[in-house]
C-alpha cells in the first residue's frame, strides 16, 4: 500500500522553477531518504508533501487523502493527526519542560490532559529521556532536544514522519543514536518516514534513497 503518492508536482518561486513535474511514491512503513546538493529542491518537496507549502500544480495523496483539496481548517486537522515533523532546529518552546513540549500537539488535538501526559511520558521514557521530563530545553543537550522533538512528532500517532536534516547539528555519536531511533520507531509503530538529509550514513541505512538535482529525481 502506498502511504504517499505525488503526481506532476510543480513549484516555482518567482521565475525560479524549484520542482519540475515530480512524481513520487512511498510505501506504508518505508523509510526513504531524499539526498542532493543544496538548492536541489529537497526541502521544498518535503514541505509540499507535508502540506506546509502549497504547490503550483499537481496532486499529493497522503494516507488516501488528496491533501490540497482540503480547506485550511481540514488541512490543519489532518496535519495534526496524521503527520509528524522533525527539523534540524528542534523548535522547542523554551519556557516549557520536555514533557509539556511533547504534549502540545495532543492538546491541540483536544486530547484530555491526563491522557496526553501519559502518552508523552511513555514516549520520552521509550526514547531514553524518562529522567528528563521536567527539564527545559536549555537544560538538555542537542541530542536530547532532538529526541524531545521526535517524541513531540509522534504524540498523535501519525501515519507519516517527515524529517528535514534531523541530525544536521549533532556530533557523530549522537547522530548515530538519532538515526537508529528512526528505524526502531518505524519497526515498532509501522510509521512511514521521509527524510531529507546530507548525511550519507543516514541515507544508506534507509530502505530507499532518492537523489534530486535541479528540481527533479535523477
Amino acid at each position: 500500500m502506498k502511504m504517499i503518492k505525488a503526481y506532476s508536482v510543480e513549484k516555482s518561486f518567482g521565475t525560479l522553477k524549484v520542482l519540475k513535474s515530480l512524481d513520487f511514491a512511498v510505501a506504508k512503513g518505508e523509510v526513504v531518504s531524499i539526498v542532493g546538493a543544496s538548492g536541489a529542491g529537497k526541502s521544498t518537496l518535503l514541505q509540499i508533501i507535508g502540506s506546509l507549502l502549497p504547490l503550483d500544480s499537481g496532486q499529493v495523496i497522503v494516507d488516501g487523502v488528496d491533501i490540497f483539496t482540503l480547506n485550511e481548517i481540514e488541512l490543519a486537522k489532518f496535519r495534526n493527526q496524521k503527520m509528524g515533523f522533525v527539523f534540524q532546529f528542534h523548535h522547542l518552546l523554551p519556557e516549557f519542560t520536555a514533557i509539556e513540549n511533547v504534549m502540545i500537539p495532543a492538546l491541540i488535538a483536544k486530547t484530555k490532559k491526563r491522557d496526553a501526559y501519559k502518552r508523552a511520558k511513555d514516549l520520552l521514557q521509550e526514547i531514553g529521556l524518562g529522567e528528563r521530563l521536567n527539564h527545559k530545553p536549555s537544560e538538555l543537550s542537542g541530542g536530547e532536544q532532538q529526541r524531545v522533538a521526535i517524541a513531540r512528532a509522534l504524540i498523535n500517532s501519525p501515519s507519516v514522519l517527515f524529517a528535514d536534516e534531523p541530525s544536521g547539528n549533532l556530533d557523530s555519536k549522537t547522530k548515530e543514536e538519532i538515526h537508529k531511533l528512526f528505524f526502531s520507531l518505524r519497526d515498532k509503530y509501522g510509521i512511514t518516514v521521509v527524510i531529507v538529509t546530507h548525511d550519507k550514513d543516514l541515507a544508506v541505512m534507509s530502505d530507499r534513497v532518492l537523489e534530486m538535482k535541479d528540481g527533479q529525481f535523477i
